[in-house]
């Protein structure tokens, strides 16, 4: 009997590559898209006081989320539901229904309870010393905070729409939310009249305009995952009362909510002493720090939703060798694929920077900030991505608890360095400096994550992922090294050019030598990860 439920349900399951590689495309529109929204904000708020107080605002209400109920769906959610599905197609549809109505509850009452709270936690953020403004912060968390709903509720559709490999329509949703964002900043560009920050007034238009567009962004995010899982088949139900597997959610969920503030907390460290340097740093950070995040949604966050579902059946069904080999491939195409990236904004941050930020209300000083920052940022991609494609490990294995004590190991170090560097950095350099403790500390948690998974499972292929981390490391260092001669070479006649043109003509150079070489070498190293690229390129060089 049990053979007989399983062979369908591997039989709808789609292979890694193509699962990953729909999410790509989508992830890719949502990443350009959304670039251009932060560049359009950039160009209407510049990097200053104003963009500080929004962006901490704009971070509460996915705080919150994270705190009560984001961070548990993304992590424990999928393993539940994938084992209630298996058991049959009933269960996995009364099982769904009901996390979504104890989900819809906390998060209405959570977000009943952070709108009343809005000034304490503009404090709790933001502390004394600060460049932001904290009255300015509390209004515009006013209007965003009722987004907690929608966030909360996006993630929860869209772990039961992988479950269902259902994978593209959860990566289009951003897309709405992004279109949202642009036409809301657009609609304030040509709004007339200023934010006042001394008094702040809650009815001025472009305050309204930026909040609720912002909050409208998200709401049509949500409406898409809605729709998206009514095609599938889904009809929901209320459901009320004890589920008998809600003690073995509630013992998971526990664990992940203790890490979600563990991970709060490092980051209240790391705004308030970014909020220390110069005006526009929490800005600048947070800028750089979505940036270095767009190739990991793109390729990272796609295989990583992909292997989620693949892992949880592993275990479910004792697969333990099928298990490690799927985390050690996700750790060595986590690398192969993001390190030449990782390369190129490391090199070309600055260029970066300058080429998209310096128009409209920036300027060419705070723009080359921004990206130094952004490069700084790039360096911890690789270790971010192997570090949480770990931690979903162990909550495919149903353990929340050593998840929480990575995430601890990596908080207090990084909390350690923030603090010796604003004892040492001048305050313009403050934010680099955070950043870098940032990617510092993901080295750390990838390195313990791996020796905690052999403690766990023994052999989990560490020499082979270290294999396939050199070889992209190598093949990015060497397109790193010729675009640097180059540009030596090439720089000193471009003077005449301007900051702007000078930056883009960099970025062509720079992006042209570093991903064409670190992807090119790649491809003729010994990579065992790289053969089925190269199969695709000559079966699509035959048929040319």
């Amino acid at each position: 009997m049990v053979e007989q439920r399983q062979r369908p349900t591997r039989a709808r399951t789609p292979s890694l590559g193509s699962a990953s590689g729909a999410m790509a495309v989508a992830t890719m529109a949502s990443r350009i898209s959304g670039l251009f929204a932060k560049v359009l904000l950039v160009w209407v708020l510049g990097l200053g006081m104003i963009n500080d107080s929004y962006t901490v605002a704009n971070t509460l209400p996915t705080v919150v989320n994270e705190l009560l109920l984001g961070g548990v769906l993304t992590s424990v959610a999928v393993p539940l539901l994938v084992s209630a599905r298996q058991n049959s197609e009933e269960e996995g549809e009364s099982y769904a229904q009901w996390m979504i109505t104890m989900g819809v509850i906390l998060l209405v009452a959570a977000t009943t309870l952070a709108v009343l709270g809005a000034p304490l936690l503009t404090e709790l953020y933001l502390g004394s010393h600060t460049r932001a403004n904290s009255e300015l912060t509390t209004a515009f968390a006013y209007l965003l905070l009722p987004g907690i709903v929608f966030y909360g509720l996006s993630a929860l559709l869209m772990a039961i729409l992988n479950v269902r490999q259902v994978f593209g329509p959860p990566a289009w949703a951003p897309v709405m939310n992004n279109l949202v964002i642009t036409a809301t900043v657009s609609l304030y560009a040509v709004t007339p009249g200023e934010i006042s920050a001394d008094p702040v007034r809650m009815g001025q238009a472009k305050l309204l305009i930026l909040g609720l567009g912002t909050m409208l962004g998200i709401a049509t995010q949500s409406a898409v995952m809605v729709l998206s899982l009514r095609r599938t088949g889904f009809r929901f139900r209320w459901r009320w009362g004890w589920d008998r597997r809600l003690a073995e959610f509630g013992s998971l969920a526990g664990w992940v909510v203790l890490y979600t503030v563990i991970s709060q907390i490092g980051m209240i460290v790391t705004i308030r002493v970014a909020g220390q340097g110069t005006s526009g740093s929490v800005a600048t950070f947070h800028y750089a720090w979505l940036l270095s995040q767009v190739p990991y949604g793109v390729l990272g966050v796609s295989l990583l939703q992909a292997l989620m579902p693949r892992i949880s059946r592993s275990i479910a069904e004792g697969d333990t060798e099928g298990f490690v080999r799927d985390v050690g491939l996700g750790s060595r195409l986590s690398a192969i694929l993001l390190m030449p990236v990782s390369a190129f904004m490391l090199t070309a941050g600055s260029g970066i920077g300058v080429a998209f930020f310096s128009l409209g209300q920036g300027s060419v000083g705070a723009a080359d900030r921004l990206g130094v920052t952004l490069g700084v940022a790039a360096a911890g991609i690789v270790p971010f991505s192997i570090t949480m494609l770990q931690l979903r490990a162990f909550y495919a294995m149903k353990d929340a608890r050593t998840p929480m004590l990575i995430n601890v190991i990596m908080v207090v170090f990084r909390t350690a360095v923030c603090y010796t560097l604003l004892m040492w950095l001048d305050p313009r350099d403050l934010v680099i400096g955070v950043t870098l403790a940032m990617s510092l500390s993901f080295l750390v948690g990838a390195a313990v994550g791996q020796w905690w998974l052999h403690t766990r499972l023994g052999r989990i292929q560490t020499g082979r992922t270290l294999v396939g981390i050199g070889w992209a490391l190598l093949a990015s260092a060497v397109g790193c090294g010729c675009a640097f001669a180059v540009w030596h070479w090439l720089g000193g006649t471009l003077h005449g050019l301007g900051d702007v043109a000078t930056a883009w003509v960099g970025l062509g150079v720079r992006g042209t030598l570093v991903l064409g070489l670190g992807f090119g070498l790649m491809l003729l190293l010994p990579i065992p990860e790289m053969t089925i690229v190269r199969q695709r390129l000559r079966g699509l060089l035959n048929r040319v």
